[in-house]
């Protein structure tokens, strides 16, 4: 019976490796932040990743520790938990929408097929992470590239499709 069961917890763990090889992690941004302290200055890490299954998913972390590696692995974590459905339409997005978060904007446009990710480091690993393959972005105002990775969240998030629009139109 016993080994029956640890058979199982074996195909399970096997089960959820194949499933962790199927994202598509970006690295947006590595930081290395100082604390001061008295001895002098204390040195540590922050990463910035997009993590998507390529079909609509996306999730976005952040993470800080004393090394490099660590802090990838910690906004690797945070960032499956912040995983989202992005509405797609073939290859782009269903409309043209603005997101905003602190002084950045980003402006996320669709685009012809065959187009291309026309967009900047943070905007365009989250859509290849998302599996965006034609779009037209612009990034407006701050350059932060956390506070321009939530304006691409954000405007993200502002996206329906036509039939999500009409049930949301009828019930009111």
């Amino acid at each position: 019976m016993a080994e029956r069961i640890q058979a199982k917890d074996r195909m399970a763990r096997r089960l959820d490796a194949s499933q962790e090889e199927q994202y598509i992690e970006k690295v947006i941004a590595v930081n290395r932040v100082a604390k001061v302290v008295k001895g002098g200055k204390r040195f540590s890490f922050t990463a910035l990743i997009a993590v998507g299954n390529g079909r609509g998913t996306v999730g976005c972390g952040y993470g800080k520790a004393n090394e490099v590696s660590d802090a990838i692995r910690k906004a690797l974590s945070n960032a499956k938990k912040n995983f989202f459905k992005v509405p797609v339409r073939g290859q782009t997005i269903p409309h043209e929408v603005m997101g905003h978060f602190g002084a950045a904007k980003v402006l996320l446009k669709p685009a012809l097929e065959g187009t291309g990710v026309i967009a900047g480091g943070s905007v365009r690993a989250i859509c290849d992470a998302a599996g965006i393959k034609d779009i037209l972005t612009k990034s407006l105002g701050s350059t932060n590239p956390i506070n321009v990775t939530k304006a691409t969240l954000d405007g993200f998030k502002q996206l329906r499709l036509e039939r999500d629009m009409s049930e949301s139109e009828g019930k009111e």
